[in-house]
């Protein structure tokens, strides 16, 4: 059959293939002459993979450039670009595509200088049929084995890393048993928490827990895009979908295939694009953009926000049913002030860490250190406390970590206790944190926030850049919260 361009495609999607056939591949024919090209595409298209032909090298190029390729197989004497430069050619430029040559006038000089340029091998004319099965069947074991080596290499590389979900306090041994009880099953996971409280981290685990684990996790912040870029960052494009499209791009949902695709931010996502992944949720296709095919996708969702997601479906900045669709089963994230005896646990872990990057003996947290970062209610929650620690580590004089390598904020801070008063964050023995009013009520979050950023300032001397310094948070959010609590 032809395709849009009129070049001869050949296929059988549905077909069973030979169980010593490796599944479907999709294949580039190339020769000048059409009788040859077209019956080796249609041979190989029987055999259920995806076949497409160009009859010349620098259409072969063109193709090449627009789509990921497994075979090129490229008769050797053709006008303009040979066989032997179209090989160069896609060695340099997609080095993971397997290459056969096939030539009418074999030689030993020639099959030498065809493997010397990075042939899988090469098919002499007239060849037989069993024979060119058989050869395209090894070529493409070969290009299989070499992604099957690249991805144990980085499951090896990801499970080399320590588990990331820190914590002995109590809502983190059941947020970790949670997340161990739903990981094997396919249900969709909507993961709440302030920023810095490690969703991402949660996202992996339930990844690596999960039957999914061999395949790849792929995240993207839903925030940090317009509509427009998200669509194509999601879905992919087709060629010409837009300016700047030059050739075809699948997106995350196809790249996340038969693994987990991660979606950070959901909340900040506009209500159309929201429309279209609930369509990509509820009917597991999606469509690229520009295009019109309805293509199947295998991928388990996880999503992750720092807002009420239910509130914002109330308000209307978010579709009930896509909430609903999300929201299967929720694990949420505490913020670092609910499990404050975590605290010496993580800082020895992130600076040990930091101690692993820079090729230094790992450093001892002083007591003093301890109790300084056990009076600070982390607003930036087990971020903040990451930045601070492996500064302090990299900056150190010696094997010990003392107030001193803290950063000029955080010694403010500490030297402000005794002169300004302890923080609204009061500290129980057992180290758990407990807001409070001076009538012994516990605060709400809002008073504890309030309390909080009244505290920083005080600190700061009213200098709300300097406050915003020490709260983690850009001068514009420290305002919205001065105008809202009417400080």
């Amino acid at each position: 059959m032809n395709d849009a361009s009129g070049r001869t495609t050949a296929a059988a999607p549905h077909a069973q293939h030979p169980p010593d056939i490796p599944g479907p591949a999709r294949i580039l024919v190339v020769d000048d002459e059409a009788i040859a090209r077209d019956n080796l595409a249609l041979v190989l298209g029987r055999q259920g993979h995806e076949t497409l032909t160009a009859a010349s090298g620098a259409e072969a190029l063109q193709l090449l450039a627009g789509a990921d390729f497994d075979l090129v197989l490229t008769d050797l004497m053709m006008q303009g670009m040979d066989g032997l430069d179209l090989l160069r050619a896609v060695r340099l430029r997609h080095p993971d595509t397997e290459v056969v040559v096939v030539t009418g006038h074999p030689t030993v000089k020639t099959a030498v200088e065809a493997m010397h340029a990075g042939a899988y091998h090469y098919l002499s004319k007239p060849y037989d049929l069993d024979e060119a099965r058989a050869l395209v069947q090894k070529a493409l074991e070969k290009r299989r084995l070499k992604q099957e080596v690249a991805r144990l290499r980085e499951q090896l590389r990801q499970r080399s890393l320590p588990v990331p979900l820190l914590g002995a306090a109590p809502c983190m041994q059941a947020l970790k048993r949670t997340i161990a009880q739903v990981a094997p099953s396919d249900v969709t996971v909507l993961i709440l928490g302030e920023t810095g409280t490690g969703k991402e981290l949660a996202a992996r685990m339930v990844h690596l827990f999960s039957r999914r684990s061999e395949a790849r996790f792929l995240a993207i912040n839903c925030g940090a895009f317009n509509e427009e870029l998200l669509e194509s960052e999601l879905f992919g494009h087709e060629q010409g979908a837009f300016s700047g499209a030059v050739r075809q791009r699948k997106g995350l949902f196809e790249a996340a295939e038969g693994g987990t695709l991660f979606l950070d931010e959901v909340g900040e996502m506009s209500l159309p694009m929201q429309v279209k992944l609930l369509r990509a949720v509820q009917e597991r296709t999606i469509r690229r953009v520009g295009g019109t095919a309805d293509i199947p996708v295998d991928v388990r969702l996880v999503a992750a926000t720092n807002k009420d997601l239910a509130a914002e479906a109330a308000a209307g900045r978010f579709r009930h049913d896509l909430y609903y669709r999300l929201n299967v089963v929720v694990l949420r994230m505490p913020p670092l002030a609910e499990r404050m005896e975590d605290v010496p646990l993580l800082a020895q872990y992130f600076a040990e860490k930091a101690a692993r990057d820079t090729g230094r003996p790992a450093p001892h947290m002083a007591q003093e250190t301890l109790a300084v970062l056990a009076r600070y209610p982390f607003p930036g929650n087990v971020r903040e406390l990451q930045n601070i620690v492996e500064r302090a580590a990299v900056l150190r004089a010696g094997d010990t970590i003392t107030p001193a390598d803290l950063p000029p904020d955080l010694r403010a801070l500490a030297e402000g206790f005794a002169g300004k008063g302890s923080p609204p964050l009061v500290l129980r023995a057992d180290g758990a944190g407990e807001g409070v009013t001076p009538d012994g009520r516990p605060m709400t979050l809002d008073e504890n926030e309030r309390a909080h950023i009244e505290w920083v300032l005080e600190l700061a001397g009213g200098n709300r850049t300097q406050a915003a310094r020490m709260l983690d948070i850009d001068r514009a959010s420290l305002w919205r919260k001065l105008k809202r609590y009417g400080l």
